[in-house]
C-alpha cells in the first residue's frame, strides 16, 4: 500500500502548509545557532582543550547527524505537526506520548523565557538607563506577533534571523582564518599563530576525561535541530523538503560549530578561553575590528530573538497537538483563518510567562526545578525518535512492505538508531557521573513520574466521564493496521 497523501497546503486540524525548504532548514539551524555556541563555546576550549574541544563537538554532531537521520525518515513518512509525541504514541505507548510532550513543551518554555530576559539585559549595552524589563516586553509582544499572525510570517522572520547569524559565524571563520594565516595582523602575535596553541601544551592539557564532562554541554548547545519533525506538518511537499533540510542542516552545523570552535581554539590561548567574554568578541577586538563589542551584541541579540521566535512556534505545536489527540482540552487545537493555532500560542506564551516569574519570585526553588526539568528533555526526544525509528521500520517490514517503497529512508540503518540510543544513555550516565549535572535527575525523575500518573489518571476519569474504554487502548486502536496510513484521532470533546 502506498504511503500516505497528504493535501499540498492543509494539514489536519486546520493548520496550513506554507513552509518551503529554505524556511525548514534556516528553522533548524536557528534553533540550534544561539547563546551556546557565541557566549559558552569558551567554556569548552577551557575545559577540554583545542583539540578536545574539537573532538567533543564532533561527537556532539555525529549524534545530531544520526538523530536527523531517523527524524527525517520518519517524518516523510508521517508528516505530522508535533511529531515527536505522535511517533511515540503509535510505536511506544501513549502515556510515554505525553511525558515526551510535555517535557519538550516545558523545555522551549523555560528556554523561552530566559531568552526574554537576556533580550532585555542585552538591550541595556545600549540604553545603560533603561530597565530591562521594559525592553523584555517589547520583545515578548514581536515575538508573540510573529507567531500569531501566520505561519508564513514565522518562517520568513526566522530565515531572516537566522541569516544574520550564519552571515556572522561566516565572516568569522574566514577572517579568523586569514589571521591564523597571517593574512591579517593579530594582537599578541608577531607572527601567523597557526595551529601552535594545538600542541604548546600538549594535544590535550587537561586529559582525556574533560572531553566526555564537556560532552553533555555540547550536547545541549545542538538541541534544536529536531525543529524540522515539529514543522513537518506545515511543510510544503515534505517528502523532498525534510530529507533536503536535514541533510543540508546536518552539513552545515558541522562546519559551522566545528569550524567556529577550531577558529577560536587557534586564536585563542586555551586558558584565556572562559564564559566571562564571547569568544567571538575577543577574536574581533584582537584583530583591531571597531565596535566589535556592539556588532557581536547585535549579533547575539539576533540569536535570543530568533530562540524566542522558535521557542514559541514549537511550544503552540506540541500544544496543539496535544489537543489534538484529546489529551488537553481540544479548544487548544482551534485554529484561526490563518491556520495558526492561536490558541495553543496564547497558552504557550502564558507558561513561559509564568516560568518568567519564577525566575523573579522563586529563583532558587520552582525555577530551579524546571531549568533541572527541562534540561534533560532534548536526551529523552532524541532517544525516543530512535526507538520510534526501529520500530517503525519492523513494522513496515512486517505489514508486507519493502525498504524501497519509503520515500526517504535512513542510511546505515538499524546501526544509525541504535548508536544514537547508546550515546544518549551515555549522556545520561554523564549526568550521573558528574556532581555539578547530577541534581537534576533529582527533579527529573519525580517529575516524569508524576506525568505518567497524570496521564492516566486523566486516562482514567475520562473513560468514566464519557463511558468509553480506557485511552491506553483507545490509542493503540486508533493506530492504522497499516503505519503507511494518515494518524487520524476522533474523540469526544473535553
Amino acid at each position: 500500500m502506498a504511503q500516505s497523501q497528504e493535501k499540498p497546503d492543509v494539514e489536519q486540524g486546520g493548520l496550513e502548509r506554507k513552509m518551503e525548504t529554505r524556511h525548514l532548514t534556516m528553522i533548524s539551524l536557528g534553533g540550534v545557532i544561539g547563546t551556546g555556541l557565541f557566549l559558552s563555546s569558551g567554556y569548552t576550549i577551557h575545559q577540554a582543550g583545542p583539540l578536545g574541544a574539537i573532538i567533543a563537538y564532533a561527537i556532539g554532531s555525529l549524534l545530531v547527524y544520526f538523530i536527523m537521520l531517523s527524524l527525517g525518515e520518519l517524518s516523510v513518512a508521517m508528516p505530522y505537526a508535533g511529531s515527536f509525541h505522535l511517533y511515540a504514541k503509535r510505536f511506544i505507548g501513549p502515556g510515554t506520548a505525553f511525558t515526551i510532550a510535555v517535557l519538550y513543551w516545558l523545555n522551549w518554555a523555560v528556554a523561552l523565557a530566559s531568552e526574554f530576559t537576556a533580550a532585555g539585559l542585552l538591550m541595556q549595552r545600549w540604553f545603560p538607563h533603561s530597565p530591562a524589563w521594559i525592553w523584555s516586553a517589547a520583545f515578548i509582544v514581536v515575538v508573540f506577533l510573529l507567531n500569531i499572525l501566520s505561519v508564513r510570517l514565522y518562517g520568513e522572520s526566522e530565515f531572516w534571523f537566522a541569516s544574520i547569524k550564519v552571515f556572522a559565524i561566516i565572516a568569522f571563520i574566514v577572517i579568523g582564518l586569514l589571521a591564523m594565516f597571517g593574512a591579517i595582523p593579530i594582537a599578541g602575535y608577531s607572527h601567523a599563530p597557526m595551529f601552535e596553541n594545538f600542541y604548546n601544551d600538549g594535544w590535550l592539557p587537561n586529559g582525556v576525561l574533560p572531553i566526555f564532562s564537556t560532552l553533555l554541554t555540547v550536547v545541549f548547545a545542538f538541541s534544536g535541530t529536531e525543529v524540522v519533525g515539529v514543522a513537518a506538518g506545515e511543510t510544503k511537499d515534505p517528502s523532498k523538503a525534510i530529507p533536503k533540510a536535514v541533510h543540508t542542516t546536518v552539513l552545515r552545523l558541522a562546519i559551522f560549530f566545528i569550524g567556529s570552535i577550531a577558529v577560536m581554539a587557534a586564536l585563542i590561548p586555551w586558558r584565556k578561553s572562559g564564559v566571562d567574554t564571547s569568544p567571538f568578541v575577543l577574536v574581533f577586538q584582537s584583530i583591531g575590528m571597531p565596535f566589535a563589542g556592539d556588532i557581536m551584541n547585535f549579533v547575539v541579540l539576533t540569536a535570543v530573538l530568533s530562540a524566542a521566535n522558535s521557542g514559541l512556534y514549537v511550544c503552540s505545536r506540541m500544544v496543539w497537538s496535544l489537543a489534538q489527540e484529546g489529551m488537553i482540552p481540544r479548544k487548544l487545537a482551534k485554529t484561526n483563518f490563518h491556520g495558526v493555532p492561536v490558541f495553543a500560542v496564547m497558552f504557550s506564551m502564558a507558561g513561559s510567562l509564568l516560568a518568567l516569574l519564577s525566575s523573579v519570585v522563586a529563583a532558587s526553588t520552582v525555577y530551579l526545578a524546571l531549568v533541572a526539568v527541562s534540561g534533560l528533555a532534548t536526551l529523552v526526544v532524541w532517544a525516543s525518535v530512535s526507538v520510534c525509528h526501529l520500530r517503525f521500520r519492523h513494522q513496515w517490514l512486517a505489514q508486507g512492505h519493502t525498504v524501497g517503497e519509503l520515500k526517504y529512508r535512513a542510511p546505515g540503518y538499524p546501526f544509525v538508531p541504535i548508536a544514537a540510543i547508546v550515546m544518549c544513555v551515555g549522556a545520561l550516565v554523564l549526568v550521573i557521573c558528574d556532581p555539578s549535572q547530577r541534581s537534576t535527575l533529582l527533579y527529573m525523575i519525580p517529575f516524569v513520574a508524576l506525568c505518567y500518573t497524570g496521564y492516566y489518571a486523566s486516562a482514567a476519569w475520562r473513560a468514566k466521564r464519557h463511558g468509553v474504554q480506557d485511552d491506553a487502548q483507545n490509542a493503540l486502536q486508533s493506530v492504522p493496521q497499516d503505519v503507511s496510513q494518515p494518524h487520524r484521532e476522533d474523540g469526544q470533546e473535553d
